[in-house]
């Protein structure tokens, strides 16, 4: 197999299993937006390693487009950062197994201080997800890498499950264009919405 070959796999690879984990969600998605949109204060989204970048974008995505998210890297959380959230947050916490350290160690915390949880992981099964009041979670048969190790076709899916969730949570709030061009000032994207909003 040549290397035009395998990156190509790899895209299809990731692409298959993001169609093929369709079936894995149902009403707990409804539950999840009906959350975030009732949330009095803001989305919290936490993880490490490369779900940790996951996250980041996942919050950024929110902001951007009408629910107000920032992201905390769980080992920070457990070292302090918790102190950012109160009673009135939704935390969307991301572990492909379920069973990463620095997440599980959050959740005692995360009781105490009242704020409702939401996680994003690979089986409903794991103990992130019994323990959080809502378990999205979603099915893939392996990684795209050739050792079956590197995070990639599960960052890909938990990503698009967070895109999706910003999405019906935008559409749901009725953002507008004028909107996003409030929190999208700059860049080409910001200079072709001025163009077609007053402000």
């Amino acid at each position: 197999m040549n290397t035009l070959d395998i990156f190509k796999k790899c895209v299809k690879d990731e692409a298959d299993a993001l169609l093929n984990t369709l079936d894995s969600f149902g009403e707990e998605i409804e539950k999840a937006v009906e959350l975030i949109s009732n949330c009095e204060g803001k989305v919290v989204i936490m993880g490490v390693g490369k779900t940790g970048h996951i996250g980041a974008k996942i919050a950024a995505t929110m902001a951007s487009t009408g629910t107000p998210a920032f992201f905390v890297h769980a080992t920070e959380a457990i070292h302090g950062d918790l102190g950012m959230i109160s009673n009135k947050e939704v935390v969307i916490v991301l572990s492909n197994s379920g069973e990463t350290n620095e997440t599980i160690a959050i959740l005692p915390s995360l009781k105490k201080i009242g704020a409702k949880t939401i996680s994003i992981t690979k089986s409903h099964e794991s103990t992130l997800a019994k323990q959080s009041d809502i378990s999205i979670a979603y099915h893939y048969d392996k990684e795209a890498d050739h050792l079956n190790l590197a995070p990639t076709v599960t960052t890909s899916i938990a990503l698009a499950i967070g895109d999706a969730l910003a999405v019906a949570l935008s559409i749901k709030k009725g953002f507008t264009r004028e909107d996003f061009h409030v929190y999208h000032p700059g860049g080409a994207l910001g200079r072709s919405l001025e163009k077609k909003v007053k402000i």
